[in-house]
C-alpha cells in the first residue's frame, strides 16, 4: 500500500527517463487519484476510474490540473467526484471536453470573423487595391490619381468601416457632398466601385453583395476645353519670347516686404531654353504634358520626322513631327539622355517633372491666367477642325484610340459642312431661277474660337 499523496511527498518526487505515477494511497487515500510525473519534472494530478460498473465498463483517465496551480486536497475532492459520477455512468470529463472544444470552436470563429472584419476595412482593401492591382496593371499617372482620390475623399468617410455594411445611401451622401466639384464627385465614385469590383473579382467580398455604386446617377460634368484663338496665340509667343531672352518684369507684393525688394531694373524673371523649347513643342504637336517631358533622344527621328513613344496614355505611339517642331528640337543639344532633364536621383538623371513656373510666368505675361497646358492639345485640335482637315485625321494626330473622343471637336469642324450647304443652296436656287442675294458683308469663321 502506498502513501497518501501529501504536498512534501509530490515535491520530493523527482523526474525520471520516463514519465510514471505516483498513487493515493493510505488511510484516507482516493483509490484512482494520483499524480504523474514528466521528464521534465512537470507534475499534473489525474483520476484514474471506469465509466459504470463491472469489467466492461470503459476505463478513463482524466487529467484534473498541475501541481502548484491545485493544492492535493483540491486535486483529491475533484477526483473523488469523477470517480463517484463514473460508477454513476457519467463521464464528466467527456462533457468537459465537450465544452471546452465547443468554446474553442467558437473563439476561433470570432477570431476568423474579427480577422475577416479588420482585413474587410475599407482601408486596407484600399491599400491592396493600390499595392496588388494599380501599381501592377496601370500606369504611374493612374496610380497616382488613385491614391489622389482615395486619400483625399474616400478614406475620410469609409476609412474603419467594413465595406460590407456600406450602403448606396452612404456613397451617395458622399457623392452630394462634393457636388460642387462634380468631376470629382464622378471620380470618387468610380474608384469606389474600382476597388469594390476588384475586391468582388478575388472573392474577397462574399457573394450576393450588390455594389453600393449600382444605379447611382452621376453628375453631368462640363467639359473644360479652352482654345486659344490666332490673337492668343500670338500673345503666348510673345511672352514666351520675351521670358527666354529679357525675362518678364515683375512688381513687388505692396502688402508685403518692398524694402529689400530688387531695383525696378533687376525685376525680371527669365525662363531656361529647355521650358521655352517644351512649351513650343507641346503647341506645336498637341502633344500631352508627360509625352514631352519623358521624351528621351532615341525617341527622335528627326530625319523622318517622328518621335516613336515606347508608351503613353494610350500605349506605345509615334507622333509626326512638323516642320516647326522639328526646328525646336533640331536647335537643342543632346546632353543628357532625356531631351527635357531634370534633377538627378540616386545618382541617374531623371526627365523634367513639370513646367508649372515657366507656365505661370508666359501666361500671366500673355495676360492668359485662365489656360491651362493641357489647353493647347485642345487648341491645336481646334484649329485643325476648323481648317477642315476633318475628325479623323485630327484624332489620329492627336493618338485618340477611340472616335469619340475626337468628337469633342465637332461643332469646329463647320467649314466644310458651310462650304457644301451653300453650294447645294445655291444649286437649288439656280434651278428655280432665284437671284442670288448680295453679301452686304462676308462672314469670316474665326479659327480656334472658344
Amino acid at each position: 500500500m502506498g502513501q497518501k499523496l501529501t504536498r512534501k511527498l509530490i515535491e520530493n518526487l523527482t523526474p525520471a527517463d520516463r514519465a510514471y505515477f505516483e498513487w493515493d494511497g493510505g488511510d484516507g487515500a482516493v483509490k484512482g487519484f494520483g499524480v504523474a510525473v514528466n521528464p521534465s519534472g512537470k507534475k499534473t494530478f489525474i483520476a484514474q476510474f471506469r465509466i459504470g460498473r463491472g469489467q466492461a465498463a470503459k476505463s478513463k483517465r482524466a487529467t484534473i490540473g498541475s501541481f502548484g496551480t491545485w493544492t492535493v486536497e483540491q486535486a483529491r475532492d475533484r477526483a473523488r467526484e469523477l470517480i463517484v459520477e463514473g460508477e454513476r455512468g457519467i463521464d464528466r470529463t467527456a462533457e468537459e471536453k465537450d465544452r471546452r472544444d465547443a468554446a474553442a470552436a467558437a473563439k476561433i470563429a470570432a477570431d476568423r470573423e474579427r480577422r475577416q472584419t479588420r482585413d474587410l476595412r475599407f482601408e486596407r482593401l484600399a491599400v491592396r487595391f493600390l499595392r496588388e492591382h494599380v501599381r501592377i496593371k496601370r500606369k504611374k499617372n493612374t496610380e497616382l490619381f488613385y491614391r489622389h482620390v482615395i486619400a483625399a475623399h474616400l478614406l475620410p468617410a469609409f476609412r474603419r468601416r467594413d465595406v460590407r455594411t456600406i450602403t448606396k445611401q452612404d456613397v451617395a451622401k458622399l457623392h452630394r457632398s462634393l457636388a460642387d466639384k462634380p468631376a470629382m464627385a464622378n471620380r470618387a465614385i468610380t474608384t469606389f466601385s474600382a476597388v469594390w469590383g476588384w475586391a468582388e473579382g478575388l472573392d474577397i467580398l462574399p457573394e450576393g453583395l450588390r455594389k453600393p455604386t449600382f444605379k447611382l446617377e452621376k453628375f453631368k460634368e462640363h467639359a473644360k476645353d479652352r482654345f486659344l484663338s490666332v490673337d492668343e496665340l500670338q500673345r503666348l509667343g510673345a511672352a514666351i519670347r520675351e521670358a527666354e531672352t529679357s525675362g518678364v518684369s515683375w512688381q513687388p507684393d505692396p502688402a508685403g516686404k518692398t524694402k529689400h525688394a530688387p531695383k525696378e531694373g533687376n525685376r525680371f524673371t527669365k525662363i531656361d531654353p529647355g521650358a521655352a523649347a517644351a512649351l513650343r513643342l507641346l503647341i506645336f504637336t498637341g502633344a500631352r504634358l508627360r509625352e514631352v517631358l519623358n521624351l528621351e533622344w532615341s525617341f527622335v527621328d528627326l530625319d523622318r520626322g517622328l518621335l516613336r513613344l515606347k508608351d503613353s496614355k494610350t500605349g506605345p505611339k509615334t507622333i509626326l513631327l512638323n516642320s516647326p517642331a522639328r526646328a525646336v528640337l533640331a536647335g537643342m543639344e543632346k546632353i543628357t539622355p532625356f531631351v527635357f532633364p531634370g534633377e538627378s536621383r540616386d545618382g541617374k538623371i531623371q526627365p523634367r517633372t513639370d513646367l508649372k513656373r515657366p507656365w505661370r510666368l508666359v501666361t500671366k505675361a500673355a495676360g492668359l491666367e485662365d489656360v491651362r497646358i493641357h489647353d493647347l492639345r485642345h487648341s491645336f485640335a481646334s484649329i485643325g477642325a476648323g481648317d477642315g482637315h476633318g475628325l479623323v485625321i485630327i484624332g489620329k494626330l492627336l493618338g485618340h484610340t477611340q472616335s469619340s473622343t475626337t468628337e469633342r471637336y465637332a461643332h469646329l469642324d463647320n467649314d466644310p459642312l458651310r462650304r457644301a450647304s451653300d453650294a447645294i443652296a445655291e444649286r437649288i436656287a439656280s434651278a428655280m431661277g432665284e437671284a442670288r442675294p448680295e453679301k452686304s458683308a462676308e462672314i469670316i469663321s474665326i479659327k480656334g474660337a472658344r
